[in-house]
């Protein structure tokens, strides 16, 4: 059924496309193009002021996060089977970062098992670490894959400093491309929205198609300094994949972007920055 409804809103945004062109030829008075000839009479019966509905109109692509912010997300994080010690020391860590997230182990269940899991009890992303980060969102997707880079657990720092697990400010930059702004909206819908008095600062910082991710505490000496501590785990994550499904339908679902590190224009391309 939201396979269904996402394919209905694509086919009316399609219609819209087609109307707005209608509009504009017949405003500048241009040759209309071939393709819109047979649809102009059927396009004249459409109402006089059937617009888009506004400037925050979204698209097929970005219609599973319409709804981000209207609700608290509820996030789960789980690991491959038998993971390493490193590899829990990060998922325990992840907990802490992501406010009311929950840990649950894979064991002995299958992917799909747990994706059903997550869409009976509500959840609305599901964490998989393992060589990297998987971000799947629930109940239709997408799915983030991103490669983890030089990671570093809290212990593993030389002045780990304390995670409280509160509600942390969330900056995101060098996302100014139209990728780069889908994937942002990825992993802002990650976190609850903070207080005004919170200390926690989350950052994504992309540069030349790796995120730097960083945890941070910030506090004011003096009335006029600020002091940062670094906290929390430390890595650089790298998009190599985007699916246009869940987890457990990794075989089936389609691709809406892939990273193609082999080409030999690989190393010039910036696909998360305009620049």
């Amino acid at each position: 059924r939201l396979c269904q409804g996402r394919l209905h809103r694509k086919s009316d945004e399609d219609a819209q496309r087609a109307r707005e062109k209608v509009g504009c030829a017949l405003e500048e008075n241009p040759l209309m193009p071939t393709e819109l000839r047979r649809e102009a009479l059927a396009s004249q019966g459409s109402p006089e002021f059937d617009d888009s509905g506004g400037d925050g109109v979204t698209s097929h692509v970005d219609d599973e996060y319409r709804w981000a912010g209207v609700e608290d997300p509820k996030i789960v994080i789980t690991t491959s089977r038998g993971p390493s010690s490193h590899l829990k020391m990060l998922a325990k860590e992840l907990k802490l970062v992501f406010p009311g997230a929950q840990r649950m182990s894979q064991g002995r269940h299958e992917v799909g098992v747990l994706e059903g899991a997550c869409k009976a009890s509500g959840v609305t992303d599901l964490l998989a670490v393992c060589e990297g980060l998987m971000v799947s969102h629930v109940p239709s997707g997408p799915t983030a894959y991103f490669a983890l880079r030089d990671g570093v657990v809290r212990q593993d720092h030389p002045d780990p400093g304390a995670m409280s697990g509160a509600k942390p400010h969330l900056i995101t930059h060098g996302f100014s491309s139209q990728m780069g702004k889908r994937v942002s909206g990825i992993l802002r819908d990650l976190f609850l929205v903070p207080k005004e008095d919170s200390h926690l600062v989350i950052a994504f910082a992309n540069q030349d198609n790796y995120i730097s991710f960083r945890h941070h505490v910030h506090k004011t000496t003096d009335g006029r300094n600020v002091e940062l501590a670094q906290v929390g785990p430390v890595s650089e994550l790298k998009l190599c994949v985007i699916r246009l499904g869940t987890l457990d339908q990794e075989a089936t679902a389609d691709v809406g972007w892939r990273w193609h590190p082999y080409k030999n224009t690989a190393r010039k391309r910036v696909f998360l920055s305009a620049e």
